[in-house]
């Protein structure tokens, strides 16, 4: 049917048609079982490509975690502690690294404590991720600040 009304084809593409549909369909048994091949085959080609895909994301996990530095912190090295507030409100200039903390002690599951050595007071600690912690080589900290004085109009 075309656009809702019969169509009707010249004789001889009538019989081709018709030998063809006949050749295609000519065994139903044989047909349904090489339509379930080709369903298994299919299927099968969706788990090889399954594997792949998983042998590559772990391929790729292997290779980033091999790129990765294990921290270690020792008790009275120097430490610097990322100020993850400043990353709400960028400054180009501004660093994102504290001044430099001393460890007191670190735990197994990656907390560090810490000491302020401009204080040295050893009971004001306070713990922090080891991964917001990077260690601190010497050398100065250039830190930038600015003051706006406002006036009322």
């Amino acid at each position: 049917m075309v656009c809702g009304k019969a169509c009707h084809l010249p004789v001889e593409l009538e019989h081709k048609a018709y030998w063809a549909l006949k050749f295609l369909n000519f065994d139903g048994l044989l047909s349904r079982e090489k339509q379930r091949l080709q369903l298994l085959e299919l299927e099968e080609m969706r788990l090889n490509a399954y594997k792949s895909s998983r042998h590559y994301t772990q391929k790729m996990k292997m290779y980033h975690d091999k790129k990765l530095l294990k921290k270690t912190f020792q008790p009275g090295q120097q430490v610097l502690l990322y100020n993850s507030r400043l990353g709400h409100f960028p400054g180009k200039l501004k660093s994102k690294w504290s001044e430099p903390f001393m460890v007191k002690q670190v735990k197994p599951s990656g907390v560090v404590g810490l000491i302020n050595p401009a204080t040295y007071d050893p009971e004001k600690t306070w713990i922090a991720n080891g991964h917001r912690l990077k260690i601190y080589n010497g050398g100065d900290i250039e830190r930038l600040n600015t003051v706006i004085h406002l006036q009322d109009l």
